[in-house]
């Protein structure tokens, strides 16, 4: 494990590769971590990638440099998260990969800094930056049944569960999410280690109760939470990938979000695979990457 100050982080990462390797940094979701990338890093370090695999805001080792700072789970925060992380490793350009709140920084970064980024690996929802201001319009009810856990995480009893039995949750979340990954209680263990942060809680809530328009997210992030709301097109090479078995965000039979994409696009569904896709299917994971990142590694 390495770390690295970016002004309003002390951020810990795993890297993995050769050091002069194709930069590739790997995002993981709620409620994961790192270890979501333990098989998927290991398969593109063989190849040349140098990957870096960041505990998001609120994981693991990750701590704020002030106690003054709001706990934001605001999707702006982790996109600015990203890009501050790239600035202080000196990376020029990047490919990015994630899935979930990591997947959401990185589409984030794609979208708003494509100077920045070679080529981007989209897991579940593809185009991931969220319409906060069209959070108040109810969908179809199947869908809204699926998003319990953010209307829980809206009340004092859900924050309650979050602090005082988050293991419980966040296992019976896996379990749901990814019904045909049979995961191990090791395998659970060495990623619920990492919501053992002290500002795990008060992240989740707070992501969940913004990106609905309940709460104001951090002033520090306005400007860019105001470039979101365009819902900005990204112009970057892009594979969406998606777990036919997701149990949360379920591959749709359109596709709604290739409209945001304007460079070479393609979306792919993995049989058998949940919502953790990079852990689930990391072979699948890791070719995308590779294909992505191939004008790269000709430049």
């Amino acid at each position: 494990m390495k770390t690295v100050d970016t002004g309003v982080l002390h951020i810990a990462y795993l890297e993995f590769g050769p050091p002069h390797g194709v930069p590739t940094v790997l995002l993981h979701g709620f409620p994961y971590d790192v270890h979501a990338y333990d098989d998927a890093s290991r398969l593109l370090a063989e190849t040349g990638h140098r990957c870096i695999v960041p505990y998001l805001r609120g994981y693991g080792p990750t701590r704020f440099l002030s106690m003054e700072t709001l706990r934001s789970g605001e999707q702006a925060a982790l996109g600015a998260d990203l890009l501050a992380l790239l600035d202080a490793l000196s990376i020029e350009k990047a490919v990015l990969g994630g899935y979930d709140w990591g997947g959401r920084a990185a589409c984030i970064v794609a979208a708003l800094h494509p100077d920045r980024v070679h080529g981007l690996v989209s897991c579940g929802t593809g185009y991931n930056i969220q319409d906060i201001a069209a959070a108040a319009m109810p969908v179809a009810p199947e869908e809204e049944a699926r998003y319990w856990y953010q209307y829980y995480f809206h009340s004092a009893r859900g924050r309650t569960a979050l602090e005082t039995n988050r293991r419980d949750l966040c296992r019976y979340i896996w379990q749901l999410w990814s019904p045909s990954w049979r995961f191990t209680a090791d395998v659970f263990e060495r990623s619920a280690t990492s919501f053992d942060n002290p500002d795990f809680a008060d992240i989740v809530v707070h992501s969940y109760r913004h990106r609905f328009g309940g709460i104001p997210g951090d002033a520090a992030y306005a400007a860019i939470e105001a470039r979101l709301a365009r819902q900005p097109d990204i112009h970057i090479p892009t594979i969406v990938l998606q777990g036919a078995d997701d149990g949360v965000d379920p591959p749709t039979r359109s596709d709604g979000d290739a409209k945001h994409f304007r460079n070479f696009y393609q979306r792919r569904v993995i049989p058998e695979t949940g919502h953790n896709l990079p852990q689930e299917a990391p072979r699948d994971f890791a070719d995308a990457i590779q294909y992505v990142s191939r004008g790269f590694q000709r430049r």
